[in-house]
């Protein structure tokens, strides 16, 4: 009850005092952050994505902005040697307000990916913009099938459509590449799930279609019952590092990630960097309330 009171007024306390939750979740305000946390990661043998902080711009101006950061980050990450594949919220490239040249500006980053023979995922936001970001995917899948990924929500009640509407674009030729997670974003009950273990049912049933259809998927969860139901298929379909890889946020969970690891899975950490901090840590804390007692405990006793 005292965690869930501290969730819901952290987003009205003073940026300052948040950061010191959001530490913990965010690799830094700058790329040499990002950079930084990365290569500790990678001597762990983690893989990484990365991701400039920021969405729902408000003038399709400020994405020529967000396209600059993605064009330097990825030049500065193949250059630091870093396995990275790079994530991207598609309404920081204004795609809510001109699809086309939101299209335009991420298709550019995809490209500059390609280069390096890397890889970019779109994330899946609200469930306003689900229709345009499967759109987007969907046009460039088509271009880019090697090097572009989706990201599929569990608790959203059409998910089920999506996924045959996906695997309906996957072939050996024109491989789809799917991030599973529960989902965070507050939506009314007619458009998702609301209990715990009815999300974690869909979310196991939509990780076996994907694995029935041969479909990489990228499992992202910090939910143990999950990842222990992840493992299961894994052992009954037989497969390997090639069919799946589990992902996790920066900051969560990190014994979990090490028994994962310990077990011989494939894993990625989502790092996300940025002055756009704020929504992103908030989120985070509502998602899991518990963290409030690592807040007060950050108060009295130093790091």
């Amino acid at each position: 009850m005292i965690n869930k009171f501290i969730a819901s007024v952290l987003p009205y306390l003073p940026k300052k005092f948040v950061w010191i939750f959001s530490r913990r979740y965010i690799s830094g305000k700058k790329i040499d952050d990002a950079v930084a946390a990365s290569h500790k990661l990678a001597k762990e043998g983690i893989r990484v994505t990365i991701d400039h902080l920021g969405e729902y711009i408000s003038e399709i101006s400020q994405a020529d902005e967000v396209r600059k950061v993605y064009l330097e980050m990825i030049d500065r990450f193949e250059k630091e040697g870093i396995q990275a594949t790079y994530s991207l919220k598609p309404s920081s490239f204004g795609l809510q307000i001109d699809f086309e040249t939101g299209y335009n500006y991420v298709r550019e980053i995809v490209e500059k990916a390609r280069s390096y023979g890397s890889f970019v995922r779109i994330d899946m936001e609200d469930s306003s913009c689900v229709d345009d970001e499967l759109k987007l995917y969907q046009k460039l899948h088509d271009l880019f099938p090697k090097n572009v990924g989706i990201v599929i929500q569990a608790y959203l009640k059409r998910t089920p459509e999506d996924l045959e509407f996906l695997a309906e674009l996957h072939s050996p030729e024109k491989p789809v590449n799917v991030r599973l997670c529960k989902g965070i974003y507050v939506e009314p009950e007619n458009i998702a799930v609301k209990d715990r273990k009815e999300i974690n049912s869909h979310f196991l049933e939509a990780l076996d279609f994907l694995f029935q259809k041969g479909i990489y998927v990228g499992i992202a969860t910090h939910d143990r019952e999950l990842t222990d139901g992840a493992q299961e298929l894994v052992k009954r379909y037989s497969l390997t590092g090639k069919n799946y890889e589990f992902q996790m946020l920066y900051g969560v969970t990190p014994e979990l990630r090490k028994e994962l690891l310990a077990a011989g899975h494939q894993m990625r950490v989502y790092v996300p960097f940025g002055e756009q901090w704020f929504g992103y840590s908030t989120r985070r804390l509502k998602e899991n309330p518990r963290m409030a007692f690592y807040i007060i405990k950050a108060l009295f006793y130093r790091g």
